[in-house]
């Protein structure tokens, strides 16, 4: 799908547009959550609230401006769509977002703010996405997917980059999924620079694409998407995306919903970090103990977006 090249490439072409995001080294806990060193890659301080900012920004940078005319399409559980709208801004187009009803209120409140037209289209992603391309073909407007274009693959790919030079020698990565765009373009970093890391990927229960379809040996449809998480439910991945992780992904993990409202509120208690729900997946799969951690081990937890879930008043 992509390659290293690709990932650079993207790097040089975004890095006007969004933000090379901190490292934060979790100490000072009141328990240690593993035994060893654990980092976080704060993506919910990018530009837009999550990493969704690369692969965006990327895809607006590689599109025909007399593409981009007639503005731009696409469906989001909230966090492409909120980057997708910052894009349409840069050029200074309209931006067209088709969600489901699972939404987070407050993302749809910053779409609004962003300047975007918002549409709520069934409960799903795949079924808002459904009524995006039929938007895209009856209006012209370009169609950005969230996860199965190579140039929002390659955007994403650039956060693996970034941890792979700010936390050198890392011996496990963790990666939020939802189509699983973010986990190829990371793997593929990953898999080039530090070939040695273990990569692992976490999907809801209530939607586990990619954990189904390598179980089947290919791509599948889910039956039925049940999690609450808009921003991780998806029915079915890509092709490509899908042989992407089947060759670079060492294992995929499954967590509640609930674990990760619980992940969240922790982040919110322990580092004052407020992340959505698929920020504090990564955390929610150690803090349930999905993941068998050697120990010493250093381990890498991608924050990868942005959200006030887990700021309400809650008794620790």
């Amino acid at each position: 799908m992509i390659n290293l090249d690709d990932i650079r490439g993207a790097r040089a072409r975004i890095a006007p547009f969004v933000r090379r995001t901190p490292m934060l080294a979790a100490t000072a806990m009141r328990a240690p959550l593993i035994d060893g060193t654990l980092v976080f890659k704060l993506e919910n301080l990018q530009a837009s609230g999550s990493f969704k900012a690369r692969g965006a920004t990327n895809k607006l940078l590689t599109t025909p401006k007399e593409t981009l005319a007639r503005g731009i399409v696409t469906a989001s559980g909230g966090n492409h769509g909120l980057a997708t709208a910052r894009a349409a801004s840069l050029a200074n187009v309209h931006a067209t977002v088709f969600v489901p009803s699972t939404v987070a209120a407050e993302k749809v409140e910053k779409l609004a703010a962003w300047g975007a037209s918002v549409r709520t289209v069934g409960r799903v992603w795949d079924e808002a996405n459904v009524a995006a391309l039929a938007f895209a073909e009856e209006t012209g407007a370009a169609y950005f997917h969230p996860f199965g274009d190579p140039a929002v693959v390659a955007g994403q790919g650039t956060v693996g980059l970034e941890i792979i030079e700010d936390a050198a020698d890392l011996d496990l990565v963790l990666v939020a999924i939802g189509g699983g765009g973010l986990i190829a373009g990371l793997s593929v970093a990953f898999r080039a620079l530090s070939p040695k890391t273990r990569i692992v990927g976490i999907e809801p229960t209530g939607s586990p694409t990619l954990h189904a379809s390598l179980a089947a040996g290919g791509v599948v449809r889910l039956p039925e998407v049940t999690t609450r998480i808009a921003t991780m439910g998806c029915g079915k991945t890509e092709t490509p995306v899908y042989e992407t992780v089947r060759q670079t992904v060492d294992e995929i993990v499954l967590v509640e919903d609930d674990e990760m409202l619980a992940a969240a509120r922790w982040l919110w208690f322990e580092f004052g970090i407020a992340a959505d729900l698929s920020g504090a997946a990564a955390v929610a799969a150690l803090r349930a103990g999905r993941i068998a951690v050697p120990p010493g081990a250093r381990v890498c937890v991608l924050v990868c977006g942005a959200g006030a879930e887990g700021t309400l008043p809650v008794t620790p």
